[in-house]
C-alpha cells in the first residue's frame, strides 16, 4: 500500500531541478513576439488608410486662384462674441477668365470654398487680341476705387495692388493699370478691375 502511494506521488510530482517536457510549456501567442502595429515594414492587418486620396491623384482645378485677404469678423451675441471668417479670392484660367468671390464661415477652410464657388459664379471671359492685350482703354469705378487700364505694347504688366492679380489670372499681357482713388480696400480695387473689364467681355 505504501509502495503504491509512493508511485503515484512521483508521477504527479517533479523533482526541482528536472527538465519539464514541451507538450507542458503553452505555446506563445502568435502576435506576442510581434512589435505593436504588425509587422515591420508592412501594413498586413490594417484597414483602408484613412484621408481618402492622395493629393497628387486629386485632380487639379482649372483655374489658378490667389487669396486676397482674411479677415476675422466678430459678431456680438447675447453669450459673448462670435468669431468668423471672412475671405476675398481671385481666380482665373490664364486664358480671358476671371472672377472676384468672397466667403464667410466659421471656418477658414469652409470660407475659402464658399469664395471659391462665389469667384466661379462671377467668372467673365475677355475678348483680347491674338497678343493677350486689350482691344482699347477700360475705366471703371466702384464704391470708392477708381482704377483705369490701357495696353500698352511693350510694356510688359504694370499694375499694383489687387488689380495686378485680376489682369494676371486673366492673362493678360502688355497693360498698364492706374488706381486713380486713395482706395486701399484690395476687394474694391478687384471688384473695380472686374468692372472695367466687363466692358470687352464677350
Amino acid at each position: 500500500m505504501n509502495e503504491d502511494k509512493a508511485s503515484v506521488s512521483a508521477t504527479t510530482e517533479a523533482p526541482v531541478g528536472a527538465a519539464v517536457p514541451a507538450a507542458a510549456v503553452p505555446a506563445p501567442a502568435d502576435n506576442q513576439d510581434r512589435r505593436r502595429g504588425g509587422d515591420r515594414g508592412g501594413n498586413k492587418g490594417r484597414g483602408p488608410r484613412r484621408g481618402g486620396p492622395r493629393r497628387d491623384d486629386r485632380q487639379r482645378s482649372e483655374f489658378d486662384q490667389k487669396t486676397l485677404s482674411v479677415r476675422r469678423v466678430a459678431r456680438v451675441m447675447a453669450g459673448g462674441r462670435r468669431f468668423n471668417f471672412s475671405v476675398a479670392m481671385v481666380i482665373g484660367d490664364r486664358k480671358g477668365g476671371v472672377g472676384v468671390g468672397t466667403g464667410k464661415a466659421g471656418d477658414t477652410a469652409l470660407a475659402i470654398d464658399k469664395a471659391l464657388r462665389d469667384a466661379k459664379k462671377n467668372l467673365i471671359h475677355l475678348k483680347l487680341t491674338k497678343d493677350m492685350m486689350l482691344p482699347h482703354d477700360v475705366r471703371a469705378k466702384y464704391s470708392a476705387s477708381v482704377v483705369t487700364i490701357y495696353p500698352a505694347k511693350g510694356t510688359g504688366l504694370v499694375a499694383g495692388s489687387s488689380v495686378r492679380t485680376v489682369l494676371e489670372l486673366a492673362g493678360v499681357k502688355d497693360v498698364t493699370a492706374k488706381i486713380l482713388s486713395r482706395s486701399k480696400n484690395q476687394l474694391n480695387n478687384a471688384r473695380a478691375a472686374i468692372k472695367a473689364l466687363k466692358t470687352i467681355a464677350r
